[in-house]
């Protein structure tokens, strides 16, 4: 599992612990987000977040 960051506010999302807040369940690969997902905290798109080692 990996986790990827916003590239603009620095928010991460943890593949391992998904969000639930967002509706994502533990688990869920950056790769299989919905379409439209967009960073919760400044509203980007999957586009403008990067792999962090």
């Amino acid at each position: 599992m990996a986790k990827y960051g916003c590239v603009i506010c620095g928010w991460v999302y943890d593949e391992e612990l998904g969000d639930e807040s967002l509706g994502i369940a533990p688990g869920t690969r950056f790769e299989d987000l919905p379409e439209d997902f967009e960073c919760p905290d400044c509203g980007v798109g999957v586009d403008q977040f990067e792999l962090i080692d």
